[in-house]
């Protein structure tokens, strides 16, 4: 069984609760404050280990508490580390506003902004089986860089183009498959790239897989308690599914059921407090 390598963003999410959002030049009340886990990539390799893969997680924190403490969290969950540690910078933060159905996020980078070249000596010895996952949060180059290596050694490359840039064409080409945000369908379609396949995550109707549509739980909106990073667990749980040999629908479905779950609870990751 191949393992799963997650090229990504280690944060801590400052998430508070709020019943609307605050407009330009308004100061509203929030109802909590919570210090959680978060960052595409650590979420998704949670959610990938929680399924049984065996995962590596390759990024950065600071040499801050904050970094300790994501550390020694993942590495609790099974994970291995490949992470640096990067002296006088903070490790990467996200400022969270949810009012229980939607959510908007504003991200410090702080270490991730400097992974480099240096983290592909980390993911040496990819082999055909393995799938390297990877996301936007980290630099678009280190991001590219990596996709080609894994790529070149047979590895499979799976990349959740999100928070939504331009990626090479010759990168895209590699993706199996890419995945895209419906709101960024449009933007992703102008560049003109063609992936080796197309995953749209279009929300309460599913996932679309190269036209096809995969719909999944619907989980009732009094019944919805958090959104933050029920996207995360869908990919890091269909990923694993597919390094595990299941079929595109198979691996969509426990994707789609991670999802449904982890919007009834606080957090992007189970139990996520720090």
């Amino acid at each position: 069984m191949g393992r799963v390598i997650v090229l990504g963003s280690i944060n801590v999410d400052l998430e508070t609760r709020v019943d609307a959002y605050p407009q330009p030049g308004e100061k509203v009340i929030a109802r909590s404050l919570a210090r959680h886990a978060g960052g595409k990539g650590a979420n998704q390799a949670v959610a990938a280990r929680a399924q049984g893969a065996e995962v590596i997680m390759v990024g950065a924190v600071g040499d801050d508490e904050a970094g300790k403490a994501s550390l020694n969290r993942l590495h609790a969950r099974g994970i291995k580390l490949e992470v640096d540690r990067v002296p006088r910078t903070p490790t990467g933060h996200a400022i969270v506003l949810a009012d229980g159905h939607s959510n908007a996020i504003a991200v410090v980078p702080g270490a991730n902004a400097l992974v480099d070249a240096r983290a592909l000596r980390a993911i040496r010895g990819l082999v055909s089986g393995d799938i390297l996952l990877t996301q936007l949060e980290t630099p678009a180059e280190t991001v590219a860089e990596a996709a080609r290596y894994a790529h070149r050694y047979g590895a499979r490359v799976v990349i959740n183009l999100a928070p939504y840039a331009v990626l090479p064409s010759d990168v895209i080409e590699m993706a199996d498959p890419l995945i895209v945000p419906e709101a960024d369908l449009d933007a992703f379609r102008q560049t003109g790239s063609t992936p080796a396949s197309l995953v749209v995550l279009r929300g309460k109707a599913g996932v679309e897989w190269d036209g096809v549509l995969h719909p999944g739980p619907i989980v009732p909106d009094a019944d919805v308690v958090d959104t933050v990073g029920a996207s995360d667990a869908l990919i890091g749980t269909l990923v694993a599914a597919l390094v595990q040999g299941s079929s595109r629908s198979a691996a969509a479905r426990l994707g789609l059921e991670a999802a449904a779950e982890n919007v009834t609870r606080s957090g992007s990751q189970p139990d996520p407090r720090l």
